[in-house]
């Protein structure tokens, strides 16, 4: 499913309804193409938010197939677009194969177009391998959720699959990737950690090359 936000709050609407609401000017086209995570955070969007029917991001039923997915990047008004990233209630890179194809197939369709992937980093721990070396080309910006300063905190906000070992390996994910995407940025949810915490999220990515962005948090 594409979908758009509207506003900098975070409205998602369907390709159809967003033109209608913001006829001009450019926003980001999201995809969403899982219901599956490897987390299940505290503070998600899929667990507080309530969503329409009309332009919620969960699936009910299967998940969309690769040709579903690139007739709605065929289709789509790409004089509207400033930016391509996937997302959604799910973890793009549970479905690695179908992402890499979208994000190639993307690249194809509008070379200029920046794309970026929202991840929580742990596609590593989930096929035991070093996955980041597949994005190099066809990737722009890589945003990655470092939630908290250490993997104590991080594993009670977090709920990772992997255990304390999560942390480490969201890290070392990100390190990784900053040798095949141009922007590599990690990103921390105001009012679920205070102040301390942020700074220190601020210190441990200066540590590493990396850069940290403190996001809104969306209440339902």
């Amino acid at each position: 499913m594409l979908i758009y936000a509207t506003h900098a709050g975070g409205r998602y609407l369907p390709l159809e309804e967003s033109l209608a609401v913001m006829p001009e000017g450019k926003r980001g086209f999201y995809v969403n193409i899982t219901n599956k995570c490897n987390c299940a955070c505290t503070f998600c969007l899929r667990q507080k938010k309530q969503m329409a029917e009309s332009s919620t991001l969960w699936f009910h039923g299967q998940e969309p197939t690769v040709e579903e997915l690139k007739a709605a990047l065929d289709g789509a008004p790409w004089a509207y677009a400033k930016e391509l990233v996937f997302c959604g209630f799910g973890e793009p890179t549970m479905r690695l194969e179908v992402l890499l194809e979208l994000l190639a197939y993307a690249k194809k369709l509008q070379p200029e177009l920046p794309t970026r992937l929202n991840t929580n980093g742990l596609a590593n721990l989930e096929y035991g391998q070093d996955i980041t070396p597949r994005f190099a080309g066809i990737l722009d910006t890589i945003s990655i959720s470092l939630n908290a300063s250490n993997a104590q905190r991080y594993y009670e906000l977090t709920r990772a699959k992997y255990g304390l070992a999560s942390y480490d390996g969201m890290l070392d994910f990100a390190v990784r990737a900053k040798a095949h995407v141009p922007h590599v940025v990690l990103t921390i949810v105001d009012h679920v950690e205070g102040p301390e915490e942020i700074e220190r999220c601020r210190e441990l990515c200066e540590e590493k090359g990396l850069t940290l962005r403190v996001r809104p948090y969306e209440a339902n």
